[in-house]
């Protein structure tokens, strides 16, 4: 698939960035996908194994499911399938457990009431109307998708930005749980950038898959320790 822009403006980043921070009232959420069991078990103790847990998590989980929904979100937007666009928001519940749904569709609720009035492309606009006159769910994924297409932020740049943020988030949650170092996860997160960087040129699935070798091999071994939606 071909990069939709070759530059992305400094406006456009600045929103981005400042919808995507976790911190403001939009809220945030992360699935562990077996974070809690792996440090339990010390297969995660130091910061080359965060490392190794963290570029799986991508490989098993991302790269199969999350990439592969965004970029048909892209092609559907890029070819005014709105129809698609409702189809592939109202699905994407189905390939996620009751918590994770429910916390999708509330935070990309959250994101909808502060952006719906950035839109200026059609096809946004109009879906944006479809979520506002509750034919859409709204599930996180396709909204921020939708709005980094609107900005005219390329696919590309809008997997590494949401991954990104989704890497620190989990990551910080080790400081609460591990006795990985602060600096230690820092150095080891700016390592990513390469790693995303070919993963999203080259291994994102064509079909959309929701088995996590990762997530369901700790859950087996050690059940009594469910994994955690980190939300804010």
């Amino acid at each position: 698939m071909a990069k939709h822009t070759t530059h992305t403006n400094l406006k456009s980043i600045s929103r981005f960035l400042q919808i995507l921070d976790g911190t403001f009232p939009s809220g945030m959420f992360v699935h562990s996908f077996g974070l809690e069991p792996h440090i339990v078990k010390e297969v995660v103790y130091d910061e080359k194994s965060l490392k190794i847990y963290l570029e799986n998590l991508i490989i098993d989980q991302y790269s199969k499911m999350e990439f592969v929904y965004i970029k048909k979100v892209y092609e559907a937007l890029e070819n005014n399938k709105l129809n698609l666009i409702k189809k592939l928001d109202n699905e994407y519940s189905a390939y996620l457990t009751y918590e994770y749904a429910k916390a999708s569709k509330d935070i990309g609720q959250n994101y909808f009431a502060q952006i719906k009035n950035l839109a200026t492309k059609d096809v946004v606009i109009k879906y944006f109307d479809e979520i506002e006159n509750k034919t859409c769910e709204a599930n996180e994924i396709v909204v921020l998708s939708a709005l980094s297409y609107d900005l005219d932020i390329s696919m590309e740049d809008f997997i590494v930005m949401w991954t990104k943020k989704n890497l620190i988030n989990i990551a910080a949650t080790t400081l609460k749980i591990s006795r990985i170092k602060p600096s230690q996860i820092q150095k080891m997160l700016f390592e990513f950038d390469e790693i995303l960087e070919g993963i999203i040129f080259e291994n994102i699935d064509k079909k959309i898959t929701n088995f996590n070798p990762l997530f369901e091999e700790i859950i087996f071994c050690h059940k009594n320790l469910e994994p955690k939606l980190f939300v804010t």
